[in-house]
């Protein structure tokens, strides 16, 4: 054979089984995961919100804090679900947990995985499992099925384990709009339709059932909305008229037609811009 026909064949071979992925390394304290290839992307600076900062959610910021704290340090923990209303702080307050509980002394990781990439959990679980010298929290946002979607599948080997178990060193959070991760009228057309309507969507609704953790996030009140806004212009020396602020931040979320979280930090932003201070 010629040279270059034994560098193609050998260029076709290597393309069919690849060389094993050298260790990654872990001294980031976050990461997102990508497939195909399968690697660990270190994330130089977290975007995230102090936890202080983060209104009318207390009773899941304790929860959760205490939750992840456990982990941490050993102890038993349970997978989380945070559910509710858009724009609450749901992925902010698990980004916030995290930066917490590390300032306690912990080498807690965060690792962000998206849905589309769920199918590859099992590589990934894999791969954290061998690091045991380390402790993840296995982080995906928006979480949601459709009916033909089978990622669900995949997703209990994280919150089940199957035979080997979950990792002892990988938690699992998540974030959805949806208490049972699928939508209702989904629910009631696959009930209907079915012989044994009780069984129809068992396996898909009691996916939610395996998070230790449900936490709900429910629209905010006026109050909070504008306690919310001091708190951001309090963090960033941003110094305005009391009664300005209110009126400002009111004919914001009605421009709007919702009041959240994320409405309260857009409003504070073109405030910001406005006047001239740089976040």
């Amino acid at each position: 054979m010629t040279g270059p026909l034994l560098t193609r064949i050998a260029e076709a071979l290597e393309r069919l089984a690849p060389a094993p992925h050298a260790a990654p390394d872990l001294t980031a304290e976050a990461f997102v995961w990508h497939a195909d290839p399968d690697r660990l992307v270190p994330v130089a600076e977290v975007a995230r919100v102090d936890l202080p900062l983060l209104v009318g959610i207390d009773r899941a910021r304790d929860t959760l804090l205490a939750n992840t704290a456990q982990f941490a340090q050993g102890l038993p923990a349970n997978n989380a679900l945070l559910w509710g209303a858009r724009g609450m702080g749901k992925s902010s307050l698990v980004k916030a947990v995290h930066a917490a509980v590390r300032a306690q002394g912990t080498d807690l990781k965060i690792v962000e995985l998206s849905r589309e990439d769920l199918s590859s959990i099992g590589r990934l679980l894999a791969l954290l499992r061998a690091a045991r010298d380390h402790r993840f929290i296995l982080f995906c946002d928006d979480l949601s099925f459709s009916h033909d979607d089978q990622h669900y599948k995949a997703l209990k080997a994280v919150l089940d384990g199957g035979i080997e178990g979950r990792p002892e060193n990988v938690l699992f959070y998540a974030t959805s709009n949806r208490r049972h991760l699928m939508p209702r009228d989904m629910i009631e057309n696959e009930r209907s339709s079915a012989i044994n309507p009780s069984e129809a969507v068992e396996e898909k609704v009691s996916l939610s059932d395996r998070f230790g953790l449900w936490l709900g996030f429910h629209p905010c009140s006026q109050d909070e909305y504008l306690e919310m806004i001091r708190g951001y212009c309090a963090n960033h020396g941003l110094e305005v008229d009391e009664s300005t602020l209110r009126a400002e931040a009111i004919e914001w979320q009605a421009t709007r037609g919702a009041r959240s979280g994320r409405v309260a930090w857009q409003f504070f932003c073109d405030l910001a811009g406005r006047r001239g201070v740089r976040l």
